[in-house]
């Protein structure tokens, strides 16, 4: 009842023009990365589009990035095998947070959570998609409708994975997963950042550069790092820690998708 009823409301949804989010994953990433797309929603606004009618359709992907999740612990935690969830654990988890933060700002020592980026991708229309393929969803079986609905769902899931920004976090995330076991100064880490910045630009992926300031940039993702402890200042350098490698891999895999693109 529940589906037939859902299916209703984003048919009549659709078919009025209105604007909808949809979410292609279904669910939070456990780990960081994108996941393979679910198709529900999208079938339900496509078994009734007329590629020749007089409204079109049109998909406009938005690619989001963080350099701070809140709940990053928490989902890492539920991505382990056999994890079970606990209202107990959550709630101290976030009592932790709040207390700390304001310990920080009493101190003078707090930061804002860095920066968050969304950009939009190329729009989408079936009509054109539709006349391309050669598809109507309409006329098609169920079976054969669904597969036509995956492969458009992959197409517009690389249109958003290509939308997705590197942000300062997930940029030296990267660059310290490259070699977890080094230390690195401050000017090797920020020489190392740029070229990877130089690199996702020419393959055409949006950096997201606060103040216009590479420098800068830079400094913000270190210190994000470091004040959360995921990186350790040493007399060496800087060095991962090894306590918190999964997190850090959690904000370098946001764009673990661009950096191994071609």
């Amino acid at each position: 009842m529940y589906r037939r009823v859902l299916a209703s409301y984003v048919r009549l949804a659709t078919e009025g023009g209105l604007v909808q989010a949809v979410y292609p994953e279904g669910k939070l990433s456990r780990d960081g990365k994108l996941h393979g797309p679910k198709v529900g929603i999208l079938d339900y606004m496509l078994r009734s589009f007329d590629p020749g009618g007089e409204r079109d359709l049109v998909f406009i992907p938005a690619g989001i990035n963080y350099d701070r999740v809140f709940e990053d612990r928490t989902l890492l935690l539920e991505g382990e095998p056999g994890a079970r969830k606990s209202g107990r654990k959550a709630l101290f988890t976030t009592l932790s947070f709040i207390l700390r933060n304001v310990r920080l700002m009493v101190g003078g020592g707090w930061h804002r959570f860095g920066y968050a980026a969304i950009y939009f991708g190329t729009p989408v229309s079936m009509r054109d998609y539709a006349k391309t393929h050669n598809v109507d969803f309409r006329r098609l079986p169920k079976e054969a409708r669904i597969e036509h609905v995956r492969r458009l769902a992959g197409h517009l899931f690389e249109h958003v994975g290509r939308a997705i920004p590197a942000l300062p976090v997930s940029l030296v995330s990267t660059v310290f997963l490259k070699n977890p076991e080094a230390a690195y100064s401050e000017t090797e880490i920020k020489a190392r950042t740029k070229d990877l910045m130089d690199d996702l630009e020419r393959k055409g992926a949006h950096v997201y550069v606060p103040r216009k300031d590479r420098d800068y940039a830079v400094q913000v993702g270190l210190r994000m790092l470091t004040l959360r402890h995921f990186v350790l200042k040493e007399d060496a350098g800087y060095r991962v820690s090894p306590a918190e490698i999964k997190i850090l891999n959690y904000y370098a895999n946001s764009i673990s998708h661009l950096v191994g693109a071609k």
